[in-house]
């Protein structure tokens, strides 16, 4: 979500209807908390947070640091390695305390697997030191590596699954890191046409590390079959065990998004946003009844979660209750039994 939400009550109505996880746009990146070297201004993020506690959503927080050169705060692009070692040192102190425990997640170093400013700047490890002392402040939350083209196209070498998870390995084997850094990987997914075998190989590549898999920042690029396109990127990450959230980076305002809208400015659904709302309505998890046949068997298929079962008998006038959990590693035949 966009600073906008703030003052616009029909954009709040129309997110908090919908939504539980929410990315700020661009408010919490460092160069727009610190436009000027030493004078932070947290007044818009602190708003967007306490905006989105009040209605239950919980949020990733993006970004700490954004390993673009273009991307820094103007003053420390021309910092010397010195300068810059202790302006990251107070950058990720000040943000990190102050959205510790209110965040699910960090985007620590974003995009560090096409560019690389603080590596240039501060040597080869820079990356892997700021996971370590992210996670020193805030080791509840997961750890993000955030980039874009690895799901997106096969054409990007520097973003190529096995790129990608040889900078994971990097960070993660730096002294600190390890499995103790709640490491995870962001997918941004800005895409055109999408490839969908690549997609599911690509997530089936980056399923070997057993880290938890988002998609960050969902779009697709306008088209005659905008929507469809992404109603087919939805359902086919969706339908991936390995991947636990999805973020649309559809920040809305006035003048547009960034490149998908899901409504117009008076926020009636576009085509896009009808995709949405239909999925969030098929995916919401609801009651289910059936009735077991003479053998005691019942079959149902499930999403992958939590469940509460209660089976009652109508002769022995009893009822059990259960909770049984259905994971990527159970068998496509697994049974479970329920004695009453």
């Amino acid at each position: 979500m966009s600073g906008e939400i703030l003052s616009n009550p029909a954009y709040q109505r129309w997110f908090t209807s919908r939504f539980t996880v929410t990315t700020f746009e661009n408010e919490m990146k460092w160069y727009s908390t610190e436009r000027v070297q030493g004078r932070e201004d947290y007044s818009v993020p602190d708003a967007m947070m306490r905006f989105a506690k009040s209605h239950g959503i919980s949020v990733r927080g993006h970004n700490v640091f954004w390993d673009d050169p273009n991307s820094q705060p103007a003053w420390a692009k021309w910092l010397s390695g010195d300068q810059l070692k202790r302006a990251t040192a107070k950058r990720i102190r000040s943000v990190m305390s102050r959205y510790a425990g209110q965040v699910i997640a960090w985007d620590v170093v974003n995009e560090n697997v096409h560019y690389s400013f603080y590596e240039n700047k501060l040597g080869s490890e820079a990356s892997a030191a700021f996971y370590r002392k992210a996670h020193e402040m805030d080791n509840v939350a997961n750890m993000f590596m955030n980039d874009y083209n690895t799901l997106e196209q096969p054409g990007d070498y520097n973003a190529i699954p096995n790129k990608y998870l040889g900078k994971l390995w990097q960070i993660k084997k730096f002294p600190g890191n390890g499995n103790a850094a709640r490491m995870a990987i962001g997918l941004e997914g800005h895409f055109t046409v999408p490839n969908m075998p690549y997609i599911r190989a690509a997530l089936d590549t980056m399923s070997k590390a057993n880290v938890p898999i988002w998609l960050t920042e969902i779009d697709v690029r306008k088209g005659p079959n905008q929507a469809q396109h992404l109603e087919m990127i939805l359902r086919e990450v969706y339908a991936h065990p390995a991947v636990h959230g999805i973020i649309l980076w559809t920040a809305w305002h006035p003048q547009g998004c960034y490149v998908m809208c899901l409504t117009d400015n008076n926020f009636k659904n576009l085509p896009t946003g009808d995709v949405v709302d239909k999925l969030i309505q098929e995916w919401k998890t609801n009651s289910h009844a059936g009735v077991a046949d003479d053998e005691g068997y019942y079959e149902a298929e499930l999403f992958h979660g939590d469940y509460n079962v209660t089976v009652s008998h109508p002769v022995a006038n009893s009822t059990v209750m259960q909770s049984l959990s259905v994971h990527r590693d159970y068998s496509s035949d697994n049974v479970f039994t329920i004695h009453v």
